[in-house]
């Protein structure tokens, strides 16, 4: 994560937010909302005595840029968004309801065939009775179908195939983004981020999208762009969801290698 920046312009500050990597509980959900992490990203930078800085950031944590900068828009310099994610129910919906099932209907029937057929029309809901069951066998298992669907769909390069992932792993990557979803990430109402946009008007971005995104549809970064009179939106051409696709890569590098001139 360190590699989209020069080390000898910028001062590289990275976290694993709560119930992830070294974050302890791990894949705990308790006292863990959007607001929790707003208040962890302001008290890192107060902590570490920084003024003001540039937010960096992709899919939940360009959702999660976006917030901490709507909330904290003063200490703020540049936002830099990549697979944009606006938290909203038709994003949810085109992902967890069948629309880029669409695309990739072998590995949908997988993920929504783990469920009894009664309860697909809710699958954020019924992978969270599951998630959060309290058996952890059961738990794993899901969790790991849960990260199976979004890993396959992640590349432009995927033949769809992710392979089995680690157990701690998959077991809080599915329980944490479910817990978000399945909670509308905590906010006052569909639509909050664009609501809320004109608090960012003095705030530069640029926004690097895949063309082909399957996970975070270019639609929500074109919206955002066009709402926005200062974002700068980079559409990717042959480039998915991965911040791994060498095209992406390639750009945000390009980004932060412009900005420190």
């Amino acid at each position: 994560m360190r590699r989209y920046f020069d080390p000898s312009v910028y001062r590289v500050v990275l976290f694993d937010q709560r119930g992830c990597g070294r974050s302890r509980p791990h894949a705990g959900v308790e006292a863990n909302t959007t607001w929790h992490l707003v208040d962890d990203i302001e008290k890192i930078r107060v902590a570490l005595g920084i003024k003001s800085w540039i937010v960096f950031g992709g899919s939940w944590g360009a959702t999660l840029a976006l917030i901490y900068a709507e909330t904290h828009p003063d200490r703020v310099t540049n936002l830099i968004l990549r697979g944009v994610f606006l938290a909203t129910r038709s994003e949810l919906d085109w992902f967890y309801g069948g629309g880029a099932g669409a695309f990739w209907p072998e590995r949908w029937r997988e993920f929504s065939g783990a469920i009894p057929e009664d309860e697909r029309s809710d699958l954020i809901a019924a992978y969270h009775r599951r998630l959060f069951c309290g058996d952890r066998t059961i738990e794993t298992r899901f969790a790991r179908c849960w990260a199976a669907w979004e890993n396959a769909l992640a590349s432009t390069q995927t033949d769809g195939v992710s392979g089995e992932s680690p157990a701690d792993y998959a077991r809080a990557f599915a329980r944490l983004e479910n817990h978000f979803f399945f909670n509308k990430a905590f906010l006052e109402e569909d639509g909050q981020i664009l609501r809320d946009l004109p608090r960012l008007k003095d705030i530069p971005a640029t926004i690097v999208q895949g063309r082909y995104d399957m996970i975070c549809p270019p639609v929500s970064a074109w919206k955002l762009a066009q709402q926005w009179a200062r974002a700068d939106l980079r559409l990717i051409p042959t480039a998915g969801h991965a911040l791994s696709e060498p095209g992406i890569s390639a750009e945000l590098v390009q980004v932060m290698d412009d900005l420190r001139a």
